[in-house]
């Protein structure tokens, strides 16, 4: 369920800023959003899998909480990703 080395590289490739920028605001955000998706997934066939749900819920408010710090910094930034993501309406 962990992301594997050729999805990170192409998510770091798209949203950082060089090759080994991990710790941005987008590239962190964009990880959580692949994770969550997986996580989702496996939520659809594994309903009774209480310990992923919690974890699952851990990230979306993690995410949340990174797309607040990002929209109070760099409003452009934050519409940008919100949009390539597909995660807001």
């Amino acid at each position: 369920m962990s992301i594997n080395l050729k999805n990170k590289q192409e998510i770091i490739s798209k949203f950082g800023k060089d090759s080994k920028d991990t710790g941005s605001t987008e590239v962190q955000v964009a990880m959580l959003t692949q994770k969550i998706s997986e996580l989702t997934e496996h939520l659809k066939s594994n309903k009774n899998d209480y310990a992923t749900k919690r974890g699952l819920l851990m990230m979306v408010g993690k995410r949340k909480g990174l797309l607040s710090y990002l929209k109070s910094k760099d409003l452009e930034g934050y519409r940008k990703l919100i949009k390539e993501l597909g995660i807001r309406g």
